[in-house]
């Protein structure tokens, strides 16, 4: 396994990291027991769960996956060995994460509360890295992040201003019960100014920021790769299989059995016009190399000079095996010249 260091702390992270978000819906306590104990094993140190898991998202199963993970720590006793990311989830709708039933809000009292719950559910006493798993004000982000519309990015009278979030953090992490801040779903304004405000005010300072980026979507490279590099605020790449998309099991129509899309029809990003084609080049194109398409995509990923940490997702050991297993494959440069001329030719069908 290689590590690489998170932001400008001093923890050092595995290249590849043990996503969980289907810890509680798709998979059962014990399967996610057993994930943690062979990622551990193959020197995976990093996972990352949220308080919106599992996925989808519902009342019923909102903090499943955290209390897996805590399950998990008071059972091995090998929280050290770990070093845990969570979330604390932006503006949204949701009413059920809050005891006053107030949407979802990255507000001081708000803050407070989901660190606190989090904490309980993990059955621990700090949280490594914390991040903000999607943006306080309202902007595009998730299926549709470059469709500009102005109203799409009006500041509403309640915004919460970077500076009190910051603020509201820096009381949190004084107390030791997060280490360290991180943002997810943001923009290169959004990024820039949260470092700006550290810098200026002393708070808490980014480490990393947690975004989609994969073959179909590399859309992180446009403004976001040279402020990781620059400011070291590095990436932690989600979704580096485009939801499954990339292995090619959805191809012409397919719905397997259990497979994420099939059990909740979430997968319209990588949907889009021109996806399809996408996908079928670069299949092709890894396995002209002799390589497993799925391997490939990760390996590139993992290959990046601004990527911290590549977030796998498995709801299979042996899906699990192949994933971490990528940490192993080296892209020849005749490979990588094809995978940047295929996205010359297809650019980002699923921003």
């Amino acid at each position: 396994m290689d590590y690489r260091r998170l932001g400008r702390t001093d923890l050092k992270v595995s290249v590849i990291c043990l996503g969980t978000m289907t810890w509680g819906e798709q998979n059962t306590e014990a399967e996610g027991h057993a994930q943690m104990d062979y990622a551990l094993d193959q020197g995976v140190n990093f996972f990352d769960t949220a308080e919106l898991y599992s996925i989808p998202p519902k009342a019923e199963t909102q903090g499943s996956t955290e209390r897996i993970i805590g399950n998990w720590f008071k059972a091995r006793g090998n929280r050290d060995k770990v070093i845990l990311a969570s979330k604390v989830c932006g503006r949204g709708g949701n009413t059920w994460f809050r005891d006053d039933k107030s949407p979802t809000r990255v507000t001081r009292k708000q803050i407070r509360e989901a660190v606190e719950k989090s904490l309980q559910r993990l059955q621990t006493d700090y949280i490594d890295l914390y991040q903000i798993h999607f943006p306080e004000r309202p902007m595009p982000w998730g299926s549709n992040p470059t469709r500009f519309s102005k109203a799409a990015f009006e500041r509403p009278a309640d915004e919460t201003p970077i500076a009190e979030q910051l603020d509201a953090f820096a009381e949190i992490v004084k107390e030791g019960k997060i280490r360290h801040l991180g943002l997810s779903n943001e923009s290169a304004w959004g990024t820039m100014s949260f470092v700006r405000d550290a810098e200026t005010r002393g708070g808490p300072r980014v480490q990393s920021i947690q975004n989609a980026y994969n073959l179909l979507n590399r859309t992180f490279e446009t403004a976001l790769a040279e402020i990781a590099i620059r400011e070291d605020v590095g990436l932690l790449a989600y979704s580096p299989l485009g939801q499954g998309f990339l292995t090619g099991k959805y191809l012409d129509g397919a719905r397997p059995a259990g497979a994420r899309t099939t059990l909740f029809d979430r997968g319209q990003r990588y949907q889009t016009p021109g996806a399809e084609d996408a996908i079928k080049r670069y299949i092709a194109l890894a396995r002209e190399h002799g390589l497993d398409p799925a391997q490939m995509a990760l390996a590139f990923v993992n290959s990046r000079a601004f990527v911290t940490a590549n977030i796998i997702g498995a709801t299979s050991m042996e899906q699990l095996r192949t994933d971490i297993a990528s940490i192993d494959v080296t892209l020849s440069p005749e490979l990588e010249a094809g995978i940047d001329a295929i996205h010359q030719l297809v650019g980002n069908p699923c921003p």
